[in-house]
């Protein structure tokens, strides 16, 4: 072929893959103009839905129903809006890029999960906001209305699922793989979703339970016990004051009352007792009604409480409620001011100190004691049972008293027992994640007496990579402070101190400090001023348990370092945080916080 004729075909060919590649190039740069465009109008949607959820949350709590459909109405226009711009095929496609593509990737899931939680959870519950609210949960003529809360249960429960399965999806997002906006976005949405999904499903686990705890179904009867923190055991302080409560078609009655005198010790445990139970706590739980609180698991206490109920009085229970003294002082703040025996007026700010410290100093009689207590704690329940109480502030109270593990529930009952595990009522062993060490800290009281009225706590946890197979090592640091007075065994009743009676100096106080590990930990071993202290080993539940005994003289103070290793880290797993700790609810509030730990401290 001549070469004039091979000439323009060359060319040709070069302008037709010119002009292909110029149109590729157009092409990408229109996409990506397209995904910014669609990635602000998003951006703008997200950030404007923000404020939005904590509006229609709180409209939904006080039934506000014509606002919080309102409400969720423009927030489910921004987060559509959101959802259509980060799902179509361009920006699918354009989630393969390094780099770019997981932006773009956790951008479309968290627009996509917030929608779908707003059609599937909020919105739904914003119907039902003018029919369930927290007034619905007040007693009418002495009866908790039940019919509306086993109509919304259905709808609660299908809420809590779409949540829940939505804030999987997000938490499934990787922030490492992200830019610093989106990371911030991810992290925000996700926090959001996460308190919100705290609340529903505490919702819907109750909207499941309360019909048929409150007798729905027929008769209930439990056993109420108050803790007494002032004599510390794991789950808060031994057992005192008592009563036999019944539930009947919502109407709560107060049918007799008790005290841990009244059930006499027994020659050997009412229930078997597990090996570790035996080896930590000894025959103590089982055969000591006050003691049935040693074991930091209420699914232990419950079934041993019932029983010794069972035994002494003839009454098979069909649960067991705990709580304290420092929880009714919060059900205070609803109720007001009650008055109680001998012209006592028992109020949030005084009851505490009342119950726990007062109590001792105006009866010598431990029987006139347990008797005053038991007084107060049915004055403050007949007042509750009558509905004389402002139902925002009670629930508030409730929950504070929940989440600091003041007020525990256990069922008889298989199905409900389920719903109750794996809350705050459950009064279980801290349940740990990868990302999540969550370490158990529970104090008994060695001294027999009252002594832990005057016992502060603070906590410190801290953690080193010092491990060439990775593991983590942790800290737990322990501090425990008496603030009795100097003279406490002259100036403080005997029945205070303890006398003496159990071995122990008057004005001193002992403590035994079990330090429950996460699984797969390994405990390994304890300090104190910089030397080595003998400590027990044991295990329960699968669980690392280092156990020893803490002696305080008046006024004292002294740390305990309790050193572990972490379980052995997944390459895929996520690299483990900060640890937490679940403690024994005191008196006074424990101080957890942060310990500065290296290398150089750990022991070998």
């Amino acid at each position: 072929m001549p070469e004039s004729a091979v000439a323009p075909d060359l060319r040709r060919r070069r302008r037709i893959i010119a002009g292909s590649i110029v149109g590729v190039i157009v092409l990408l740069i229109a996409c990506a103009i397209w995904i910014a465009l669609r990635g602000l109008q998003a951006k703008d949607a997200l950030e404007a839905s923000l404020p939005l959820v904590d509006k229609v949350q709180a409209q939904i709590s006080s039934g506000d129903a014509k606002g919080a459909a309102a409400t969720s109405r423009v927030l489910a226009d921004h987060l559509h809006t959101a959802r259509d711009d980060t799902n179509d095929p361009i920006w699918r496609a354009a989630e393969i890029i390094p780099g770019l593509g997981p932006n773009l990737s956790a951008v479309r899931k968290v627009s996509s999960s917030a929608s779908d939680v707003t059609d599937h959870a909020i919105i739904p519950l914003a119907q039902l906001a003018g029919r369930l609210n927290f007034s619905s949960f007040s007693p009418v003529n002495g009866k908790v209305p039940l019919k509306p809360l086993t109509q919304a249960a259905p709808t609660i429960t299908r809420a809590n699922t779409a949540l829940q399965s939505d804030l999987t999806v997000v938490r499934s997002i990787d922030p490492s793989a992200t830019v610093g906006p989106v990371r911030d976005a991810v992290q925000k949405l996700t926090g959001a979703l996460a308190k919100a999904g705290g609340v529903m499903d505490a919702a819907s686990r109750a909207a499941r339970l309360i019909p048929g705890m409150l007798g729905a179904d027929g008769p209930r009867e439990y056993v109420l016990i108050i803790q007494n923190n002032a004599e510390a055991r794991s789950t808060g302080g031994i057992v005192g004051a008592m009563a036999l409560l019944r539930a009947d078609d919502g109407a709560i009655s107060l049918v007799s009352q008790a005290s841990a005198s009244d059930i006499p010790p027994l020659d050997s445990p009412v229930l078997p007792l597990s090996a570790s139970t035996k080896k930590l706590y000894g025959q103590l739980p089982g055969e000591f009604i006050q003691d049935v609180t040693m074991t930091p698991n209420f699914a232990t206490t419950g079934p041993l409480v019932q029983a010794m109920w069972q035994k002494r009085f003839g009454t098979k229970v069909d649960g067991v409620l705990s709580m304290d003294p420092v929880a009714l002082s919060y059900l205070l703040k609803a109720t007001g001011p009650i008055e109680v025996a001998d012209g006592q007026q028992l109020t949030t700010d005084n009851a505490v100190q009342l119950l726990l410290s007062k109590t001792y100093a105006m009866f010598d009689d431990p029987k006139q004691q347990d008797a005053f207590f038991a007084a107060a704690a049915a004055s403050v329940f007949t007042k509750v049972a009558s509905g004389q109480f402002d139902a925002g502030t009670m629930l508030s109270a409730l929950g504070q008293a929940s989440s600091e593990h003041r007020v525990l529930l256990w069922s008889a009952d298989k199905r409900e027992q389920s719903i109750i595990s794996g809350t705050s009522l459950a009064g279980g062993l801290p349940s740990s994640s990868q990302a999540t060490p969550r370490f158990g800290v529970y104090l008994n009281d060695a001294t027999g007496g009252k002594m832990d009225y005057y016992l502060h706590t603070t906590i410190g946890l801290g953690s080193a990579k010092c491990r060439t197979d990775g593991r983590v090592n942790y800290l737990v640091r322990v501090t425990l402070s008496s603030s009795a007075p100097a003279d406490a065994a002259q100036s403080l009743p005997s029945y205070v101190t303890g006398a003496g009676l159990s071995g122990v100096p008057a004005g001193e106080t002992y403590t035994t400090l079990a330090v429950y590990a996460p699984r797969g930990f390994i405990a390994l071993g304890v300090t104190s001023g910089g030397q080595q202290v003998e400590v027990q080993r044991a295990s329960d539940e699968g669980r690392s348990v280092a156990h020893l005994l803490i002696r305080l003289k008046p006024g004292q103070s002294t740390s305990y370092d309790l050193q572990f290793v972490g379980a052995p880290v997944e390459a895929s797993a996520p690299r483990p945080g900060n640890a937490v700790a679940q403690t024994t609810p005191g008196v006074w509030a424990t101080e957890v916080g942060r310990a500065s730990f290296d290398c150089s401290e750990m022991l070998r």
